[in-house]
């Protein structure tokens, strides 16, 4: 649609921290995001240009939240700009089970949750030091949520896959 005028934006919707998503779908969530023994998952950020980005990440679970740490790149650079993001569990070898959210990002620079998820990254990474990983030029993001999307199959497949929807109360 050559000339078309981009619809506009809607008003940003009621999000919670990871606490606030329902025990249920937390507990699956956190089994899809860490099935390979750490946080990895798909972020989609929005370009400048209002087109979707999609790579790869390593969401951290914590306490109340869910955080990430993003090196310089171009989705840094989006949820610096505009915190819209989803993020989707990777895929899983038995089956077609996924987990998916989206909402806001928040860069997070208060220096005790900082210290407490370089922590926790460490703890999931044991080959890894501190020497290892430099987090001066790394934004700390917490990713609250708006919708969460659970997708449970039978397998590969599945003709029926069971899908369970929920939005953060306004």
């Amino acid at each position: 649609m050559t000339g078309s005028t981009p619809p506009a934006l809607e008003p940003p919707q009621p999000t919670v921290t990871w606490a606030g998503v329902p025990h249920d779908l937390a507990s699956a969530g956190e089994e899809l995001l860490y099935q390979f023994g750490v946080g990895l998952g798909f972020l989609a950020t929005v370009r400048s240009d209002g087109g979707p980005r999609v790579h790869p990440m390593c969401p951290l679970l914590h306490e109340a939240g869910l955080y990430g740490f993003l090196v310089p790149s171009p989705k840094r650079d989006d949820l610096l700009r505009d915190g819209r993001f989803s993020i989707h569990s990777f895929p899983s070898e038995e089956n077609e089970d996924a987990f998916y959210i989206t909402g806001r990002a928040r860069m997070i620079e208060a220096p005790d949750i900082r210290d407490a998820l370089l922590t926790r990254y460490l703890e999931e990474r044991p080959k890894l030091s501190l020497s290892s990983v430099d987090l001066d030029e790394q934004v700390l993001f917490e990713f609250h949520i708006a919708t969460c999307l659970l997708t449970c199959t039978s397998g590969h497949g599945d003709p029926a896959p069971a899908h369970t929807v929920w939005h953060a109360p306004a």
